[in-house]
């Protein structure tokens, strides 16, 4: 089968001068083929994610419009106003995809706002609700190196697609033939016959006052005087953050420069993740050689952003994504408090592997926490039942573990442009009463105990990868752990038992152990890992951190 599929491709005219090349390359590789088209990229609510090259298995301009055609179907049967978002970041054909959509829809009869140049995932989310479109698409492939690329589907309210709409989409994009089935029309002839329009300037202003009216104490940072290290790491964040910041008043702002423009091959750091080290090496250099208060750096598709902030001592210290979702939500809740500006019976939301320390929290100041299942779409659920009970101004903050925050219904994805905001308008504010980050954060682990967080994964690379994952899951199920480590299980959680959780299933197991530490086991939805979310408690770091390391090295023999 996946001989003549090859076979097929390469007698085929295909429109992208790269991938015929490639295709005779691989003759008489079996290896090689069978890989790239024994299988087609699998079409869920991430969307498509996968590899830049020739073959049903990867990302190319034939897989992007074979999926456009099934959301063009999908949309056809939605009435409203026949109407698609696009957005798209600055990844290797990251701008062709986008224009290839454009064109599969116009073909379709369906018009098509998009946007000028390169902006971010919240920029798309807003879009989406701005013109009432039906659908939107984000070409971006979030944080992974620079051979992928991916395509992000999401539905009218500008929240990413849900299961039952993504199963309909998936099921037409297999009834369409990938090398035939889509209608297509070029972009040029798009605009031409009007049914492609960019993305007005009303739209783009309106998503920065939207943005900008979140500050909590607004005009506090033109006067504090912040000295930030930013780094777009060569991605879409590099406008957005950068106008906001400017009209708050931070100005006093060092580029990174080998990562200010965008550049699709992430030269300066392989894995362009706000989340680990490597990515933010650059900006620690800089941080360093001026003396910054904060190190700001967000992922390419500007939908997630991690920092480093200036200790006492002159080092500078990574804050991870629970860490800092717990500073901002401290933040938004004191300074709102303060200001008068909290809303009646507040509400902040986060995913169910994220760090308790919130919960205590949002306790702790009268806000309802509510946990959802791990991926934005669930905290954007639910701002809409909040905006459907016509209380959405109840919706203060969201957070997951993995870098991503919003405060406010504007959009309905994690926003790293509001997250630069309020993380630099915090460190204005520490700074402006002689504390700073690093202080506030002591200050609440001295409050609420001295929680640590942190995420292991195991891999499993190839086509057995999933199959392997599975069966350790089922393992997990058949025969549940009574202990890990020696610390009894007081509670294990099965999110696939709706009934028990009251949310909808999910691939996730949740053990909590005596003495307050609990253990995530729950497999990549993206990706071909498992991931291991570990939230110890001690008296001191130390404390904390040999029980976590005590944890996983009972869980190694299980999860390798």
């Amino acid at each position: 089968m996946y001989q003549a599929e090859y076979k097929r491709w390469l007698a085929a005219d295909l429109e992208d001068a790269d991938l015929k090349p490639e295709l005779a390359k691989i003759e008489g590789n079996d290896e090689e083929i069978k890989d790239r088209f024994a299988v087609a990229l699998k079409f869920g609510t991430a969307g498509l994610r996968g590899v830049l090259g020739a073959g049903t298995n990867r990302m190319n301009i034939h897989v992007v419009r074979q999926a456009t055609q099934g959301l063009a179907n999908w949309v056809k049967t939605q009435g409203g106003n026949q109407l698609v978002a696009i957005s798209y970041d600055s990844r290797l054909k990251s701008d062709v995809f986008a224009k290839e959509a454009a064109g599969v829809l116009a073909a379709n009869g369906i018009n098509v706002r998009i946007y000028d140049a390169l902006m971010p995932v919240p920029a798309l989310s807003f879009a989406t609700r701005y013109y009432n479109c039906n659908a939107g698409i984000m070409v971006t492939a979030s944080h992974n190196p620079a051979k992928y690329n991916g395509y992000k589907a999401y539905g009218p309210d500008g929240c990413q697609m849900t299961d039952d709409a993504a199963a309909i989409v998936y099921e037409e994009i297999q009834k369409t033939d990938i090398l035939t089935g889509a209608q297509h029309i070029s972009f040029a002839e798009g605009v031409e016959r009007g049914l492609i329009r960019f993305v007005g300037d009303d739209c783009k202003k309106a998503l920065y006052d939207a943005i900008e009216s979140r500050q909590v104490r607004p005009g506090l940072a033109k006067t504090a005087g912040l000295k930030l290290v930013y780094s777009p790491l060569n991605g879409a964040g590099l406008v957005p953050v950068t106008k906001v910041l400017d009209d708050m008043g931070i100005t006093d702002i060092t580029i990174v420069p080998e990562q200010e423009y965008p550049n699709g091959y992430f030269t300066t750091c392989s894995y362009p993740n706000p989340e680990i080290y490597a990515a933010l090496e650059l900006g620690l250099k800089l941080a360093e050689e001026t003396g910054a208060d904060l190190m700001l750096a967000t992922d390419p598709d500007a939908d997630r952003v991690g920092i480093a902030m200036k200790c006492p001592d002159g080092t500078y210290e990574l804050v991870n994504g629970n860490e800092m979702g717990v500073l901002l939500l401290d933040y938004i809740c004191a300074g709102r408090i303060e200001k008068g500006t909290m809303p009646a019976n507040p509400v902040a939301v986060k995913s169910i592997v994220s760090t308790p320390l919130a919960d205590a929290v949002a306790a702790h100041y009268g806000v309802e926490m509510r946990n959802v299942l791990t991926g934005f779409k669930w905290i954007g659920d639910q701002i809409a039942g909040l905006e459907a009970a016509g209380e959405v101004d109840r919706f203060i903050f969201g957070f997951e573990e993995s870098y991503g925050y919003l405060a406010g219904p504007y959009v309905r994805d994690k926003d790293a442009v509001i997250g630069s905001m309020l993380i630099c308008e915090m460190a204005a504010y520490y700074r402006s009463i002689g504390s700073s980050i690093k202080q506030r954060l002591e200050e609440i682990y001295a409050q609420y105990g001295r929680y640590l967080n942190i995420v292991d994964s195991f891999e499993f690379p190839g086509l057995t990868g999933m199959d392997k994952m599975a069966s350790i899951m089922q393992g997990l199920r058949d025969n549940p752990p009574t202990e890990i480590a020696g610390y009894k299980i007081v509670k294990a959680t099965d999110y696939k038992k709706t009934e028990e959780t009251g949310l909808p299933a999910a691939n996730v197991l949740i053990y909590a152990l005596e003495g307050g530490a609990t253990v995530v086991v729950r497999p990549s939805g993206t990706e071909p890992k498992i991931k291991t979310y570990f939230t110890t408690l001690g008296k001191d770091v130390a404390e904390a951190k040999a029980q976590k390391d005590a944890l996983a090295e009972a869980l190694k023999p299980i999860l390798a």
